[in-house]
């Protein structure tokens, strides 16, 4: 019988490295959880979970149009980019409180998770997530 270490938060580069020297195959999963991307606020979104089976991203690009903005999935996650191409100002901005630059934006998504629809309307892209429930995982109604 083996001996459990306690590990705490000043070990953690000794716990990682004994389960990495003890996995196989778990490289992928394990550099997307650990591999820090250089993260921004923009653009702002909200995360709304509708119910235990489906939840909404809910992106602001005040700005932008349908065609300047793309959607997609890959690898196991989720992409959103907008590509604003620069244009000439008419005028001199006193104030310029509208963002528009390109940006990418990534989330790791899970692997029961799928998108079920993406909307953009009114500056507001909406991207429906939900979850694949297995038919014997799912809700029968007898009565």
């Amino acid at each position: 019988m083996t001996n459990l270490t306690k590990f705490n938060a000043a070990d953690l580069d000794q716990l990682m490295d004994r389960i990495t020297r003890n996995s196989i195959g778990m490289d992928g999963y394990f550099d997307r959880i650990f591999t820090s991307h250089h993260e921004t606020n923009y653009p702002p979104y909200n995360l709304v979970q509708l119910n235990n089976v489906e939840s909404r991203l809910e992106i602001a690009l005040a700005g932008f149009k349908k065609e300047e903005v793309n959607a997609f999935t890959e690898y196991g996650k989720l992409f959103v980019e907008g590509k604003k191409e620069d244009k000439e100002s008419v005028g001199t901005f006193i104030h310029k409180g509208v963002a528009s630059r390109s940006f990418k934006r990534a989330w790791t998504l899970s692997d029961d998770t799928e998108v079920k629809e993406v909307v953009f309307e009114d500056g507001l892209l909406t991207i429906t997530l939900g979850k694949i429930v297995p038919e014997h995982h799912a809700r029968k109604d007898y009565l």
